[in-house]
């Protein structure tokens, strides 16, 4: 056997090489290549390839782009401090409160995104939206509306008017009111009607020495006037005035412009208080342009006057006598809406009682106004001041 493979390998020892063509060599990787997995990751790897081989001829295509590198940084939320109820509620005295079972209380405030205040009694006040934790307070009601004599037709409902025995809407459905020596102080609630649970809120929690007043396009108005009288609270309509940037601020369809005619401010008038019966009042919604027109504010409380109704403002006309009788608060308490803003000002309309012997203040029913008037009216009397309706606030002309 190795004697004749030594033969064969001697036989082709000198013989050159056989010469294969590249067909027949690369035969055997064309085979593999036909195998449809091997296809794809060839084709795979001469796609990266393809682009490997881009970037090294032509460069990264964004080099030349401006860029930078931050380092992020989450900082801790910072939480604003919340006062204390001693710091906001210096006055004392909650003994009245401290039962928070009432009806009416939904919700946790502390999930609402509202600042609460925890008052030294253990109860909350809370910013708008909040729920109204006051209790409810017994009522003491007043004479059903109309009182005979009071009213006549007009053409858009009943129109208050002076009785034939001389009674006038202004004293009649007024809350009777006896001093008791001390300085008086009064507060008016506003913006009432247009929403449900914080008029409710308002007539139930507040006292009934509280002066409530509405909004004369509100819904069910007469119902409303009739509930708040029920539980003891004179009332008041809210009559819509022209104001700065009239029309783009508008208070409503029948807004009383100061360039009217007399005639056309009576006619929106008669339509405006024949909404309800049963006010003792009027205050004004908005009108500091009103307020400049002799004319237009002339016409006003002639009707007012004829009537036998009275006009409290906000503060903003009190140089414009008429009416039949007449008051402007010394404060808007509600300004800022939060519990240690308007308490500020309730202790400040205490400062200006004691001073003057009596002082009126006005807001509009926001959740944290009714909750904080609330609370603050409770030691009036502790603190020697007499809590007043706002008719008791209320003057003659020359008188």
């Amino acid at each position: 056997m190795f004697a004749k493979r030594q033969s064969v390998l001697a036989a082709t020892a000198g013989t050159p090489p056989a010469r294969r063509s590249l067909r027949d060599s690369l035969a055997p990787v064309a085979r593999v290549l036909k195998k449809p997995p091997v296809a794809v990751a060839a084709a795979g790897i001469l796609l990266i390839s393809a682009a490997a081989l881009f970037v090294t001829v032509l460069g990264d295509p964004r080099a030349g782009a401006p860029s930078a590198r931050v380092a992020l940084k989450r900082d801790a939320p910072v939480v604003a401090p919340v006062p204390t109820g001693l710091e906001a509620f210096s006055m004392g005295g909650y003994g009245a409160y401290q039962d928070l079972t009432a009806e009416g209380l939904v919700g946790d405030p502390t999930q609402m995104g509202e600042a609460v205040i925890t008052l030294p009694d253990g109860a909350t006040v809370s910013g708008p939206g909040a729920p109204i934790t006051a209790p409810r307070i017994a009522a003491r009601p007043l004479p059903q509306a109309p009182i005979a004599g009071l009213s006549q037709p007009g053409p858009e409902g009943p129109l208050p008017r002076i009785a034939t025995d001389g009674r006038v809407p202004a004293q009649a459905y007024a809350r009777p009111f006896v001093s008791n020596g001390k300085p008086r102080v009064a507060l008016i609630v506003g913006g009432l009607g247009l929403n449900a649970i914080t008029t409710r809120a308002a007539i139930e929690r507040l006292p009934a020495e509280v002066t409530l007043s509405f909004v004369p396009y509100a819904e069910g108005l007469q119902g409303w006037i009739d509930l708040a009288r029920a539980q003891g609270h004179e009332v008041m309509l809210e009559m819509p005035m022209e104001p700065t940037g009239y029309p783009n601020n508008d208070p409503g369809p029948y807004t009383l412009l100061a360039s009217a005619e007399a005639t056309d401010i009576q006619a929106k008038m008669n339509w405006l208080l024949g909404r309800a019966t049963g006010y003792f009042g009027v205050t004004n919604y908005l009108g500091d342009r009103f307020a400049t027109s002799d004319a237009g504010m002339g016409a006003f409380m002639t009707v007012l006057r004829q009537r036998g109704v009275a006009f409290l403002d906000d503060g903003s006309m009190s140089r414009r006598p008429g009416a039949w009788a007449r008051a402007s608060a010394n404060r808007i308490i509600d300004e800022q809406q939060s519990p240690a803003a308007i308490v500020g000002q309730l202790n400040a309309l205490e400062a200006l009682a004691k001073t003057r012997g009596q002082a009126l203040g006005t807001g509009f029913s926001y959740p944290v106004t009714v909750e904080a008037a609330a609370r603050w009216a409770a030691g009036l009397d502790a603190r020697g001041l007499q809590l007043a309706p706002a008719s008791a606030m209320t003057q003659r002309p020359g008188r």
